[in-house]
């Protein structure tokens, strides 16, 4: 009889001790199925319909466009128009490797395009839209980063489709790419301007 309660005891020690990494192993593909499986981009937004937020954003000191200062973000630009309103900063990365495809989409003169600068020094943002041009008709400066809160922003850079009433009707998180510019930015921009 002591034979068999102390050969069932190494054989409980052991699934105890492996019962932890089973749960973590159960917990890890949960997670990885619900969050690692999926494309950032698409990540949903609650404000997808609703209006942009009515926040005023100070402007870019010192940023000029033909020695005049280049307005701040006054949500009444938004009614009567199309825009495209991008979230960035000079210290983002992905910000540098869209900045060229922003620059082409200001050509487009069907829409405006409205940059948001999240909590960066005012030199930099300068000299960064000194460095690849500022496409920007308006750069409202988000210094403590509350007004990108109220967008709905999760990191930079992020940018937004608002029709022509003022409403967000689509979100891209992330940067802008060739590929997501072609088969999903431009259509939307597309079918805001209907």
């Amino acid at each position: 009889m002591s034979d068999q309660s102390t050969s069932a005891t190494p054989q409980r020690r052991t699934f105890l001790m492996v019962l932890p990494l089973i749960a973590f192993l159960v917990l890890a593909l949960l997670f990885w199925l619900r969050l690692g499986n999926g494309d950032p981009s698409r990540i949903p937004s609650a404000l997808i319909g609703r209006p942009a937020p009515q926040t005023m954003l100070p402007p870019l000191d010192g940023l000029q466009d033909n020695g005049a200062q280049v307005p701040g973000l006054d949500p009444a630009a938004f009614m009567g128009k199309v825009s495209l309103v991008n979230v960035w900063a000079s210290w983002c990365v992905p910000c540098h490797d869209e900045a060229p495809l922003l620059t082409e989409l200001a050509k487009d003169k069907r829409f405006q395009l409205i940059g948001i600068n999240y909590k960066d020094a005012p030199d930099n943002a300068r000299r960064f839209l000194g460095r690849y041009g500022n496409p920007f008709g308006r750069v409202g400066t988000d210094a403590n980063g509350r007004a990108s809160i109220e967008w709905g922003v999760y990191g930079v850079p992020e940018t937004f489709v608002v029709g022509r009433e003022g409403t967000i009707v689509y979100k891209l998180v992330g940067p802008i790419t060739p590929d997501n510019l072609r088969t999903v930015l431009l259509p939307q921009l597309d079918k805001a301007l209907k």
